[in-house]
């Protein structure tokens, strides 16, 4: 057998040419150099804009974090609540992202902006629900999500105030979703860096009380991100009245709702549905475990979890640009080239891990002095968690940009499936059993991720490489 050279190997493992078998094809393969810039066009505003949000609310938390570990760990405990709230419309952002990108593939700009109008209408009638429950329900979920005497009431107070700007960050999801299927990620790029540093700038106004403004502590923050919110919807709303825009608002546009596109969305939700209840249930339930360990260890888990989220968002950014690529070039006929696009972001996507698992490393006891300076408690413990995210991080990037491919192709109920089996069950039952009867802690429970993650990869490597889903009909 003849031995391949390195540099030949890496050549035929980035090609275009070797990534869709020749039965597969159904026309020419998009150049290799062509094929990456059209990736790269589209992941680099997106990761830009993730990373920023990511930084900001890194950001955020070192300044929570002067106020001490209880407020760290009060913010921290709101997070998976909020997103239970959030998770129906999550789904309804999937299915808007499959759908646009799918009609605009087609070159049918007008069902792809009746998609855009039929989901703001959504949004307008159940965002307004979710605001009031939100709000009315804040202290007996943070009760429910863990919440300990000493941080029940910083807790309880953040969520509600939160709960005010639920629909205004409703609302800018569901448009930015719409412009980054539609391949226009700079929009939302510009939209979420404007909001983010108008968060931060009001962070540190109002947690600390400065230039004549009130000590707010947690309470600041909680005003920040709703004002964050409400610029963001603004700014989101604005891009859809530009003239040159793909996806535009005129006021020639009905409104009325239209019964085929909404029984579309609704197919297509389901699926995405399915998926935010398996996986909000999951990190709630995970959520609580970790709880359980004390207010010290609680701190320390969300402190590394700014590393796992400022990381997610490198991944996600490119999972976008695959989603977007796939859904199109499904639209236009080509499932050679959906095929070749998800094959191309898994490639970006271990290279990316390979950089970031070098990071969390070599920073392994820089990091955590950022957000827990002067509590060697938790800073000795987050640095062992770093450890273990140097292995998770490969296995992140690469699921993430494997189920980005199935969503836009709007195989939605596959992914959901695989969030019942690995965040519904396999997360939080093995994170039960290693932190509690065995005894192994917060660690217990960060291994438990590397089960999660390793098992998510498998099931949706294994449906993408069978190609079933290049056939799903929305």
């Amino acid at each position: 057998m003849q031995q391949i050279k390195l540099p030949e190997f890496v050549k035929r493992l980035m090609s275009t040419e070797h990534m869709v078998k020749e039965h597969m094809r159904r026309g020419e393969i998009t150049p290799t150099k062509e094929a990456y810039n059209n990736s790269l066009r589209i992941a680099a505003p997106a990761v830009a804009e993730m990373v920023s949000i990511a930084l900001m609310s890194m950001l955020d938390m070192i300044m929570v974090g002067q106020i001490g570990r209880e407020a760290v760990a009060a913010i921290g405990l709101t997070g998976q609540p909020r997103m239970i709230f959030f998770s129906v419309f999550f789904a309804l952002n999937i299915a808007v992202t499959a759908i646009v990108a799918r009609n605009k593939g087609a070159g049918d700009d007008a069902a792809a902006r009746s998609c855009l109008r039929q989901s703001m209408l959504l949004v307008m009638a159940g965002g307004t629900i979710i605001t009031v429950l939100a709000v009315v329900l804040a202290r007996p979920m943070m009760q429910f999500a863990g919440a300990q005497y000493d941080t029940i009431d910083m807790a309880a107070s953040y969520f509600r105030i939160t709960g005010y700007g639920l629909i205004f960050a409703i609302m800018s999801g569901v448009i930015c979703a719409a412009q980054r299927a539609s391949g226009n990620t700079k929009i939302t790029m510009q939209v979420n860096i404007v909001a983010n540093v108008v968060k931060v700038i009001f962070n540190f106004l109002l947690i600390a009380g400065r230039f004549g403004f009130p000590r707010l502590g947690v309470d600041g923050a909680a005003i920040s991100l709703v004002i964050a919110h409400v610029i963001s919807c603004g700014l989101a709303l604005q891009s859809l009245f530009r003239k040159d825009a793909y996806l535009r608002i005129t006021s020639k546009d009905s409104w009325r709702p239209d019964e085929q596109m909404l029984a579309t969305i609704g197919r297509v939700t389901a699926g995405g549905m399915l998926e935010q209840l398996f996986m909000r249930v999951g990190f709630f339930a995970y959520a609580r475990v970790i709880a359980g360990l004390g207010t010290l260890e609680t701190a320390a888990h969300f402190v590394a979890m700014q590393f796992m989220n400022l990381s997610f968002t490198f991944a996600d950014g490119i999972s976008v640009a695959t989603t977007a690529l796939v859904g199109q070039n499904l639209g236009k006929k080509r499932p050679d080239l959906s095929i070749m696009y998800g094959k191309i972001g898994m490639r970006l996507a271990m290279l990316v891990a390979a950089l970031l698992s070098t990071t969390a490393l070599l920073s392994r006891f820089h990091f955590p002095i950022l957000f827990a300076s002067g509590d060697q408690y938790v800073i000795q413990i987050t640095s062992g968690i770093m450890l273990i995210i140097v292995y998770i991080l490969p296995l992140q990037t690469s699921q993430l940009v494997m189920a980005g491919s199935l969503r836009g192709a709007g195989d939605t109920r596959y992914v959901a499936f695989t969030m019942l089996i690995t965040v519904g069950l396999i997360r939080p039952i093995t994170g039960f059993v290693l932190v509690y009867p065995l005894g192994w802690g917060l660690t217990g429970a960060w291994i438990a991720i590397i089960f999660d993650q390793g098992v998510r990869l498998v099931l949706l490597t294994g449906r993408f490489m069978r190609g079933r889903w290049i056939n799903t009909q929305l």
